[in-house]
């Protein structure tokens, strides 16, 4: 998604100069035809992502567009601070893996996160999240750190064990010992409460 708007945003600026609108430049409201949003709620967005750092991040978007937030600061939003895995899903919706955000990353990660989003959609970047050292496979060590930190460590290592073994085995259609996206997909799609549990609201 976010390199969709990004192809967008490129041809609209080639097409034409936008003045300031409002926050946002225009460009930026056409984001909502890339996204599940309503122009209102990537207003009320831009206004979040300007409350965290007012001194860095400025309300005519036209002077500094590539601004980006640290990992920390969003992490602390009070959507996420609770979340376990606030870091990882931070870091997936990052340009550079690092976890900085700039408006558009902002917008593509509750875009995905919101209740609009379809569960294809959701499961990619589910995918990425939980897929620990980015290697394009679920293996064990992922599964582990996910069931650690979804019980928040109450399981001891002969459970967490016994459960990545058993995770592995029913989702495992290859016979690699790892869980490929399309093993992944097959997965979620029989979790019936996969969509409301991977969302957040604004």
């Amino acid at each position: 998604m976010a390199s969709v708007w990004r192809q967008t945003k490129a041809a609209l600026q080639a097409a034409s100069s936008f003045e300031a609108f409002d926050t946002l430049i225009k460009s930026q409201l056409l984001e909502q035809d890339c996204t599940f949003f309503t122009r209102k709620e990537i207003l009320r967005l831009h206004g979040r992502y300007h409350e965290m750092a007012p001194n860095v991040v400025p309300m005519d978007y036209t002077k500094d567009p590539d601004v980006k937030l640290p990992m920390q600061l969003i992490i602390n939003m009070p959507e996420l601070k609770e979340n376990p895995f606030r870091e990882r899903i931070v870091e997936s919706f990052s340009e550079d893996g690092e976890g900085s955000l700039s408006f558009n990353d902002f917008v593509d990660m509750f875009s995905v996160l919101s209740e609009m989003a379809p569960r294809e959609l959701k499961a990619i970047y589910a995918f990425k999240i939980y897929d620990f050292n980015t290697d394009n496979f679920i293996c064990k060590s992922d599964l582990e750190k996910t069931l650690n930190k979804l019980t928040r460590e109450e399981l001891t290592a002969e459970e967490i064990t016994l459960v990545c073994e058993k995770v592995i085995e029913e989702a495992d259609m290859d016979g690699d010992g790892k869980l490929g996206f399309a093993d992944f997909e097959n997965m979620i799609s029989k979790a019936p409460d996969f969509l409301s549990t991977f969302h957040i609201r604004i």
